[in-house]
């Protein structure tokens, strides 16, 4: 016969697993911290100069050539203090084609532009929609947070879906 677990000894059991799952919790929630912080730096690389205008020189760029992962053509400037250009690049994507023209920003001191507009600021913001579906799984499976890994994942989605479409129509 087995006698009977004492009390301390059960108590000391829980206090150890309830002392696990929280670490185990932690954990993932600062993994999944990091992995959004990842994302938010990648996006605002980019993000900074779509979103924040004031005082840089906006215009279209008439893409005339593409080589090497760049786009090049000549710079229309639209806003107040901005001069034309002959020759400023872009990132080719597959939604930027020669001969379309696209609203851009130039990066200060520069001849790198960023497109602008709802499609610039979507498609600079792709990296957090990927670290968005990443955090979900980690908030799900190690932190068992099924309903905000789902608000997580769905946020996720629809940015990268927006920025899909929001380029596509644009190009």
């Amino acid at each position: 016969m087995i006698p009977a677990m004492p009390a301390s000894a059960t108590s000391a059991r829980q206090a150890s697993v309830s002392a696990l799952r929280f670490g185990r919790v932690a954990a993932m929630g600062a993994l999944a911290v990091l992995i959004l912080f990842g994302g938010v730096w990648g996006s605002w690389g980019t993000a900074q100069y779509v979103m924040l205008t004031k005082g840089r020189e906006s215009g279209t760029v008439r893409v005339s050539s593409c080589a090497g992962g760049r786009c090049a053509g000549p710079f229309a400037p639209v806003s107040a203090g901005a001069r034309a250009r002959a020759r400023v690049e872009i990132a080719e994507s597959v939604a930027v084609r020669k001969g379309r023209t696209y609203d851009v920003v130039l990066k200060p001191g520069t001849a790198d532009a960023v497109r602008s507009g709802p499609a610039g600021i979507l498609y600079a913001w792709v990296p957090l929609g990927g670290a968005l579906l990443l955090a979900s799984v980690v908030v799900a499976g190690g932190m068992r947070l099924t309903r905000v890994a789902w608000v997580l994942a769905g946020c996720g989605v629809a940015l990268l879906t927006g920025a899909f479409l929001a380029v596509s129509a644009g190009s």
